[in-house]
């Protein structure tokens, strides 16, 4: 049995932007507190357009919203965003203790077999 709640492309996007390690940091940094888009490039070494390419894509991911406060861009975490990601990896992790208990039950009955 295979659980997919979320479509393939939502999916593809939330490995994506978690597959990087600078990304991971920004989702964590933003769901301690929100952050500015500059005040996220002051934290890492490089420049304030790849932080932006970044957080395009967690918010892509739906793992980060970004709103416009005057003239600074507010970059906050979504748990929700989070949750879906957790939710997908509990998934998986049921289907393999299935499999696990299935094997553990063929093992058990081929131990019965030698009494």
């Amino acid at each position: 049995m295979v659980v997919q709640t979320l479509r393939q492309d939502e999916v593809d996007r939330l490995f994506q932007a978690l597959a990087d390690a600078t990304r991971r940091d920004i989702v964590a940094r933003v769901l301690v507190a929100e952050y500015s888009v500059s005040g996220l490039a002051e934290q890492y070494d490089m420049s304030f357009a790849a932080v932006q390419k970044h957080v395009a894509v967690l918010q892509r991911a739906s793992l980060v919203s970004k709103e416009k406060r005057g003239r600074e861009q507010i970059v906050r975490g979504e748990v929700d965003g989070v949750q879906r990601a957790r939710r997908l990896l509990d998934d998986y992790e049921r289907i393999w203790r299935q499999r696990v208990d299935r094997i553990t039950d063929l093992l058990g009955e081929d131990a019965g077999d030698d009494d």
